[in-house]
């Protein structure tokens, strides 16, 4: 017999095994709408590792705790792992406790928001305006002043310390 105890566990089950085996994903390699920076999938796969075509272009999410920005506390900006767009100021990262680097605001007009319905979850996706990169995630659990926490993967990433030339 089939009870409620036993429903929630084999999809508990299911759904931890999927995330123990790393990246997961729910979406097609190519993000909706026009971009200024626009590549073929090869093209792609030839400028970014396979971990991250899989999170920047297919939507995954890498495992919590796996990635070094998480422990990154320098000055400066984390840009887009695709095209390099200055994305967060590092004076808006906090530690969320999530797994994943995690800040209350982006540098203006750098992210886009969009709806997102895959595992059968509403959320807020959040993307890349110059690319359409998949970065992560928007929840409203962050501190003040937004209260706002953008969560996102460190794959989608790259830290450029301040002083160094972002190509913005």
């Amino acid at each position: 017999m089939i009870t409620r105890r036993r429903m929630l566990s084999g999809v508990s089950i299911v759904g931890l095994t999927a995330l123990g085996f790393g990246l997961t994903s729910a979406r097609s390699a190519t993000p909706e709408g026009s971009f200024e920076i626009t590549k073929t999938e090869e093209e792609w796969r030839a400028i970014l590792t396979p971990e991250q075509f899989q999170v920047l272009r297919q939507a995954g999410t890498e495992r919590p705790f796996t990635s070094p920005l998480l422990d990154e506390h320098g000055e400066g900006t984390f840009a887009c792992a695709g095209c390099d767009l200055p994305l967060y100021s590092s004076e808006t990262k906090y530690d969320s406790r999530t797994g994943w680097p995690s800040f209350w605001a982006p540098i203006v007009g750098s992210v886009l928001p969009r709806p997102d319905t895959s595992y059968g979850m509403v959320r807020t996706e959040l993307i890349c305006r110059r690319c359409g990169s998949h970065l992560g995630h928007l929840f409203n659990d962050g501190p003040a002043p937004t209260g706002m926490r953008h969560c996102i993967n460190g794959l989608a990433l790259v830290f450029h310390p301040a002083g160094e030339d972002v190509m913005g």
